[in-house]
């Protein structure tokens, strides 16, 4: 096997040629710090997200597929700011230099930048235990944030796409029950290749109050919506929208899956009642479903009923990285 070193890595792997069309650092990959053009009457979203070999996904999982999740667990953050992607930094730490992983990989996160011409300014290599660390640069309007903590007692509530696919691919994958091989194939898509909802937070910024991508559990994510907020919320757990292999399981699987299985990367938001009909237009306009799920209010607390309005007591927590997931 080739050996490489860190430079050679990332002139192979991550340097492009020449930069791609419409570049965004005034300065990027080679030297010390990468230089963005800020805008005037803009302001720069960042976040990071680090992915971790054992905890975030299996040993062996398909470099393209890792290469293209952690890049979009990023922008799926940005798309919850209502943030246009800009750039992005990649520290990545490999127990070896192995080309064709490289290879694979490199090409599932650029895939995926390309789509959403966000580029790679900078980053950093080293040895050690598989870990993907991704910093993204976006930018917005300043005030025109999708912030937590801008919910109103009044708001709806709701939930782009559908919730729970990628906890039902990975109780499969745990043992936990079996699939057939449509919804094994469908649910495990999910799970290793969310699409980061960008076009769907930009249209949102001028009509959404708050929001937030759902990457640990409904049920724990809104939560930080309400505790920033402070507010609270009625969620009607039968309106959660499922996909048909969710709908197939029982009832209480549906329900762990939906409010608690994380790794979903749909947006939940809130804007207030008199907008339902732009929002219904949003959803068509960019040609993703949206669900109306519940109502913000302003006695603290989350109530989760059905459709009857009965409470349902229900136990699960979301995803805690120093927790047993």
């Amino acid at each position: 096997m080739e050996s490489l070193g860190e430079f050679e890595l990332i002139s192979r792997y991550f340097q492009r040629a020449a930069p791609n069309q419409g570049a965004q650092a005034a300065l990027g990959i080679g030297d010390d710090c990468a230089l963005i053009d800020a805008q005037s009457g803009m302001q720069i979203a960042i976040s990071t997200d680090m992915l971790v070999e054992g905890r975030h996904f299996f040993a062996g999982a398909d470099p393209y597929k890792l290469g293209h999740k952690s890049l979009a667990v990023n922008l799926s953050d940005l798309a919850a700011m209502g943030a246009q992607p800009k750039a992005f930094t990649l520290a990545l730490a490999l127990p070896k230099t192995d080309a064709h992983w490289l290879e694979r990989f490199s090409a599932g996160m650029f895939a995926l930048a390309d789509r959403h011409g966000c580029e790679l300014i900078g980053g950093d290599t080293t040895a050690g235990p598989l870990n993907l660390c991704i910093t993204v640069f976006g930018e917005l309007p300043a005030g025109q944030g999708l912030r937590r903590d801008r919910a109103r007692a009044g708001d709806d509530i709701w939930i782009s796409g559908s919730l729970g696919d990628a906890r039902l691919a990975l109780g499969a994958r745990r043992g936990e029950w079996t699939l057939n091989e449509a919804a094994l194939s469908a649910t495990q898509q999910r799970m290793d290749a969310p699409e980061p909802r960008i076009a769907l937070g930009l249209a949102l910024r001028k009509t959404a109050h708050a929001a937030i991508d759902v990457s640990d559990g409904l049920r724990g994510d809104l939560g930080h919506i309400l505790e920033r907020s402070c507010v609270g919320a009625t969620l009607d757990a039968d309106a959660l929208p499922r996909s048909p292999f969710l709908l197939a399981r029982d009832r209480d699987t549906q329900l762990a899956c939906a409010l608690a299985g994380g790794d979903d990367y749909e947006l939940c938001f809130t804007a207030p009642a008199h907008a339902r009909p732009e929002i219904e237009a949003i959803a068509e306009r960019v040609g993703i479903a949206l669900t109306r799920v519940g109502r913000i209010e302003e006695a603290p607390g989350l109530r989760i009923v059905d459709a009857a309005g009965q409470a349902l007591p229900f136990a699960h927590r979301g995803f805690d990285h120093f927790k047993t997931a």
